[in-house]
């Protein structure tokens, strides 16, 4: 039984403040003490007239001595020391089955990872004994042909079974044959009893079943009476199902030895069914991760643009009110007759320069909104929710987007040198798609690209292609090619065998899941695209990736799409609004990228 110590009872911060309100309370007078007459606690110096007694559990604590209604601490005392004592109680209680479940758990993991039966079997009695009281146990197997058990295991100062157990017959062959655990104890009493030599006095015996047969039994005893109780039945019957586990676990593996060709067969489509597992388990991971983000990118973009509004909705009013009101200056500083007062605070604020750089500073200000509404744009264009069905997105856009969500990492990715970013578009129709899908492709391959350029000792590069071709690979519908090329290390033709195999990954743990590019696969696939990566080592790496304007069969379709849309190219707007310079290579305008700072 917890011993909870009086004192330090007393002492506690809360019962002191408990006892001195309810003196003050009442007006009491009088001390507390415990069995040995030691003064815990006092609000007068004189003896008492009363004395009276502190009890818990028909044991005496301590006393109280006071006036008559000082009496009225004890029932506080005792219901205080009740709560210590069912606190640590409760504390003790939560231990030990916090022990029990980290001991279950490490026999399921050794259990679970072994195919050899003997050696659990005996790892099993052996923990069943320090988490039961016991003298002894042993695990059986039951021979089928003979229906006799068979020792696989035991424990104790002496052999278990001093001659042959028959299933229904005795203590143990008829509790396995009810099909059920069962506490005994008092052997002699029990009704199978035959009278055969007791090795125990006290027994708790569960069957092992597997797949609802019955392949042997679990025993655990005491040669000295224990009254065991349900706590120690269904521990035991715990223990009994990781003994069934391992008996089907070897059972298997001698029919899988026996039959090899089947088993090679069944492997084969495990194997099957596992990779289409994980693809499915990779595709709802990322899913759901890129479901979350967009929820929680598009909050924020909502609640960043409100303000945003607020300010470029009324920036425009302020350049108009500042341009008045430099204006009124002027015309005063014009007509007005020389004040010195005005004239010193006219030089103290530098009145020309003010009225220089106030102007400037409006519109400085005005371009920063731009930034901030592009980026707001950006992240809601790139986090939009999925829609049902595909709907014409503009691929370009949702390339920008990618770039200036990843605008920070391009300008570190490369150490001092930083990235450069090529953007080669030639002008495409609106593309039939999942645009956010597209966007998961775009962040994906230039993320793992800018992973590529970290900690090279040269300028890194990306290079972003486009282009509107007919192939065969596409049943010759038109088609948007993307290129995304780096200048990195490239890869070996080992890597690239393995690169869209899920949770393969070339990346440090914890950096890297494997399922980035298994993802992106899984949408070209989606798309009735094709995805193609050419990379050798020392020559960087390019993804190719190909997706069909239409993803109807009409192949009329794509025509009228381009037909109906105007190929006139527009140079790309950079951060602060003015169109970023272009050059022409081959009689195609090549834009080149600059992270903004």
């Amino acid at each position: 039984m917890l011993k909870i110590d009086f004192r330090k009872l007393i002492l506690k911060k809360d019962i002191l403040a408990l006892l001195d309100d309810f003196a003050n309370t009442t007006g009491s007078q009088f001390t507390i003490e415990d069995t040995e007459g030691q003064s815990l606690y006092r609000t007068i110096n004189v003896n008492a007239s009363t004395k009276y007694p502190i009890e818990f559990s028909g044991e005496l604590i301590g006393w109280v001595n006071g006036s008559q209604n000082a009496g009225g601490t004890v029932p506080l005392l005792v219901y205080a020391f009740k709560q210590e004592f069912e606190k640590k109680n409760l504390a003790h209680e939560l231990l030990e089955r916090y022990q029990e479940i980290d001991l279950l758990h490490e026999i399921s993991i050794q259990v679970t990872a072994s195919l050899n039966l003997k050696p659990v079997s005996r790892l099993l009695i052996q923990e069943a004994a320090q988490l039961i009281p016991s003298t002894g146990g042993a695990i059986l197997l039951l021979d089928k042909k003979n229906n006799v058990f068979e020792i696989l295991a035991e424990i104790g100062g002496t052999s278990y079974l001093q001659h042959p157990i028959k299933l229904g017959e005795g203590i143990i062959g008829s509790i396995v044959q009810m099909g059920r655990g069962e506490i005994v104890n008092n052997i002699v009493s029990y009704p199978r009893f035959l009278g055969e030599r007791k090795q125990f006095n006290s027994l708790i015996c569960v069957p092992l079943n597997v797949e609802e047969r019955v392949v042997g039994t679990i025993v655990i005893g005491s040669e000295t009476s224990i009254n065991y109780t349900n706590r120690d039945l269904k521990l035991l019957s715990i223990l009994a199902m990781q003994a069934g586990v391992a008996i089907e676990k070897a059972l298997l593996y001698e029919q899988s030895c026996e039959a090899a060709k089947i088993a090679q067969i069944q492997a084969q489509q495990l194997q099957n069914t596992l990779h289409e597992l994980q693809q499915t388990q990779a595709q709802l991971i990322q899913s759901e991760k890129m479901s979350s983000l967009g929820q929680l990118v598009a909050g924020i973009a909502h609640e960043i643009n409100n303000p945003v509004n607020f300010i470029s909705g009324n920036i425009s009013h302020a350049q108009q009110y500042v341009d008045d009101l430099l204006r009124l200056v002027q015309i005063y500083q014009s007509n007005c007759n020389y004040v010195p007062e005005i004239q010193a605070l006219i030089e103290e604020i530098d009145l020309d320069f003010l009225s220089e750089d106030l102007p400037k500073l409006i519109g400085s200000m005005s371009l920063g909104i731009k930034r901030v509404r592009e980026i707001v744009s950006s992240l809601r264009n790139f986090s939009r929710s999925e829609q049902a069905q595909m709907t014409a997105a503009d691929i370009h856009e949702g390339i920008d987007s990618t770039l200036l969500i990843l605008n920070n990492r391009l300008k570190t990715g490369c150490g001092k040198f930083g990235i450069e970013v090529i953007k080669n578009y030639e002008v495409l129709p609106l593309v039939e798609c999942y645009p956010s899908q597209l966007n998961q492709i775009f962040m994906n391959i230039i993320a793992n690209a800018i992973d590529a350029l970290e900690g090279q000792e040269k300028e890194g590069m990306i290079t972003i292609s486009t282009s509107l071709e007919n192939g065969k690979a596409l049943a010759n519908y038109p088609h948007a090619v993307i290129q995304i090329q780096d200048n990195g290390s490239g890869m070996s033709q080992a890597v690239r065998d393995r690169l869209f195999e899920p949770f393969f990954t070339t990346k440090p743990i914890g950096k890297g899941t494997g399922l980035g590019m298994p993802i992106c696969r899984k949408i070209v696939e989606k798309h009735n695209g094709t995805i193609e990566c050419i990379s050798k080592p020392g020559q960087g790496t390019t993804f190719c990736i190909q997706i069909p304007i239409s993803s109807r069969k009409n192949s009329e379709l794509p025509k009228k799409i381009l037909n109906k849309t105007s190929l006139t190219f527009q140079p790309p707007i950079n951060t602060v609004g003015a169109p970023i310079p272009t050059t022409v290579v081959n009689g195609t305008p090549v834009t080149v990228f600059t992270p903004a700072t």
